[in-house]
């Protein structure tokens, strides 16, 4: 399935990689998500792939043994994008270690707006709202909320 999903992000990233100039030393998605999109990419590119998480602080960090190179070329990788804050996170962590991000892509873009600074390869675009309590028919009717993902926050 992952294959399936991610075959058309990477046509799009290999005809960019050669009419665009487009530029990817290796494959990063953050925990949980982005790490079966980056290792299916990274494997459909042929690059090398791995991810980053969150260590006991919350913080976000590269560990594993995982190492960037000074100026390397890295493209995010996650599999919902809602909010844009773990990719943000893991950017910010790349761009401190050294390297430059270069695009992000996705299976799903959820985004209700917003600018990514990147080339940006979503497979879908799924609309989904979002409400306030007040107007949540759920909440009104005592359903309680739930809150996946893998930020602890």
């Amino acid at each position: 399935m992952a294959a399936e999903a991610l075959s058309g992000i990477a046509e799009r990233i290999r005809q960019d990689i050669g009419s665009k100039g487009l530029e990817i030393d290796a494959v990063v998605g953050p925990a949980m998500g982005g790490i079966i999109v980056a290792y299916e990419l990274g494997r459909q590119l042929g690059l090398p792939a791995f991810f980053t998480e969150r260590d006991d602080t919350g913080k976000m960090a590269l560990r594993r043994g995982f190492e960037l190179k000074p100026g390397q070329k890295i493209i995010i990788t996650e599999d919902v994008i809602t909010t844009g804050k773990s990719y943000g996170e893991c950017a910010a962590l790349l761009e401190s270690l050294g390297a430059k991000v270069t695009a992000l892509a996705c299976i799903v873009d959820r985004r209700q707006g917003g600018e990514i600074p990147w080339p940006f390869y979503p497979a879908c675009k799924v609309d989904a709202t979002n409400w306030e309590a007040d107007d949540c028919e759920l909440c009104r009717q005592g359903i309680p909320a739930v809150k996946p993902g893998s930020r602890k926050i």
